[in-house]
């Protein structure tokens, strides 16, 4: 071989592309990981229960509701234009309640959740003001007696003024 053919590199290594591909693979997983832990530490967990123990019993006090109601073959009907909410009840006896309370709680977001206290009407409903439209998505509706001893419920996708049909039957 003659010196002619052989070329030397002198190029110093900062200038070469091959180092470069050996250091960002390594530094791409640094970072990925110094994003994730800046995630993991800002961002709620709120679908995360504190205390399952106390959530678990929870359930049962909830089927508990649901029999009370469907042997009362309680159903309603809630509608809202967002200004005001109404539910109109339907039952084997008459509800007398002077107060009914609805939860209405985001599929996702526990910072929207609201409770209502809603009123008897002198047309037989249960009304309240409503503070404003409700966002778009996916809402579990709620409905109890004072004393919880039954509860009616409902899943809508609200987007706007809504109606819903709740019942002890799950959707």
């Amino acid at each position: 071989m003659s010196d002619a053919s052989i070329e030397n590199d002198t190029r110093p290594w900062y200038q070469q592309g091959w180092p470069w591909l050996l250091i960002a693979l390594p530094a791409s997983a640094v970072v990925g990981g110094i994003l994730t832990v800046i995630i993991a530490v800002n961002s709620p967990n709120a679908l995360v229960v504190d205390d399952y123990y106390k959530a678990g019993l929870a359930i049962n006090q909830q089927k508990h509701r649901s029999q009370q109601a469907g042997e009362m073959q309680l159903t309603g009907l809630l509608r809202s234009d967002n200004k005001r909410i109404s539910v109109t009840l339907a039952a084997r006896q008459p509800v007398n309640e002077d107060t009914l309370t609805l939860q209405i709680i985001h599929a996702t977001r526990s910072d929207l959740d609201r409770t209502l206290t809603l009123q008897h009407a002198a047309d037989g409903s249960y009304t309240s003001a409503q503070e404003g439209a409700l966002p778009a998505g996916n809402w579990y509706l709620k409905l109890r007696n004072p004393d919880n001893t039954w509860e009616i419920q409902a899943r809508a996708q609200i987007d706007g003024p809504f109606q819903a049909r709740l019942s002890t039957d799950k959707d």
